[in-house]
């Protein structure tokens, strides 16, 4: 590849920081850009930005490479968290994640970067892009514990075309290992983990200052109440944890768990046991379809999927597909799949989109 003037979004952390380096190490003209997303309540207690701010200018010193910072905080209340919001106030348990990178870090991000004469934008994604047949593909990165391509599938033709992905095709002990030997600050820094604007903090003592709680009652599927909520929008599908129902019920100690909600009459419907037949699912219905391509993929034709990030590939054909809906049937039934998340459907390694689970 001849030289190019690359603009990397550097997070602080050590993904980034190596994409950064490759990418010098190659020859291209690269320039560092950190993006600030979150202003509320942006304090060092649950919000680490200002010290990933420092980590990445301490890398970009190291690397000899400039680095600029760009406040996106607007363009994500309004694209991102405002969608967030409504979504969990509607019962469904959204990805803020997968819409992040389609309209901020693919979207703002390159927009910006086009403004400062980018040729390509490059980031720490643990995925890759071929060109093939004048088409860009998205695949899986070859760390198949930290491939991102899930989060990543909502990328069209013309974000593929300008993005490279330098990691995608390392596994993240030589990601760490390269930065241990470029005795880079972040190089042993904890990956970062949940979703960027709440942190470390409780969940629902985040949620609780956007949507007030709403108390009803906990059913079993036959209407037995067995417990009391403070909110359907604090539960999600396959929930165990938090939910104060102790103690044997009807004989049987097995664990609850939530396996759906009925948002008309305010309940949360739980059941015991983790393969209760309530919890599993052979099929599911998604809408908002994405595909990378542009073109719909075969009907009946077996493909594999994933209802969430950390799941195996599950054997999977598209039974109905429309321009804006298709039924996903699976050879083995799925496990708690929720209402609001994705489903991404994969050929082999190839990303080839997916679209937002509805039932």
């Amino acid at each position: 590849m001849k030289k190019k003037r690359v603009i990397v979004g550097m997070s602080g952390g050590v993904d980034s920081s190596v994409a950064a380096y490759l990418l010098k190490q190659q020859g291209h003209d690269v320039v560092g850009l950190f993006m600030k997303n979150w202003e509320e309540d942006d304090t060092d207690e649950y919000c680490s930005s200002r010290q990933d701010f420092l980590d990445a200018v301490s890398v970009a010193d190291i690397l000899d490479i400039p680095i600029e910072a760009v406040n996106f905080s607007t363009e994500y209340k309004d694209r991102v968290f405002s969608h967030f919001l409504a979504e969990y106030q509607a019962g469904r348990t959204p990805n803020p994640d997968i819409l992040c990178n389609a309209e901020i870090k693919f979207k703002a991000f390159l927009d910006h970067a086009n403004q400062l004469g980018a040729d390509k934008i490059a980031t720490g994604h643990y995925a890759q892009v071929h060109e093939i047949d004048n088409l860009f593909q998205l695949s899986k990165g070859e760390d198949g514990t930290k491939d991102q391509s899930y989060f990543l599938y909502r990328l069209n033709q013309e974000q593929l075309a300008s993005t490279l992905f330098p990691i995608g095709h390392l596994y993240k002990r030589e990601v760490r290992q390269i930065a241990k030997d470029l005795k880079l600050p972040n190089s042993l820094k904890k990956d970062s983990t949940g979703i960027c604007f709440i942190g470390e903090r409780p969940f629902r003592e985040f949620l609780n200052r956007y949507l007030p709680h709403k108390p009803g009652e906990i059913q079993t599927p036959d209407g037995k109440v067995i417990g009391e909520h403070i909110g359907l929008m604090y539960y999600t599908i396959g929930q165990r944890q938090g939910l104060g129902i102790g103690g044997k019920r009807d004989g049987s100690d097995e664990p609850w768990f939530v396996s759906a909600k009925d948002m008309a009459q305010n309940v949360l419907i739980a059941v015991q046991g983790h393969q209760h037949p309530s919890l599993l699912k052979p099929t599911l219905t998604a809408n908002d379809l994405t595909w990378i391509s542009g073109k719909q993929p075969h009907c009946n034709w077996v493909y594999a999927a994933k209802t969430r990030y950390r799941q195996d590939d599950a054997p999977c054909m598209i039974a109905e597909l429309t321009q804006s809906q298709c039924q996903v049937d699976f050879a083995q039934d799925q496990w708690a799949v929720t209402p609001g998340q994705s489903v991404v459907i994969y050929e082999s390694k190839v990303c080839l989109g997916g679209g937002i689970i509805v039932k």
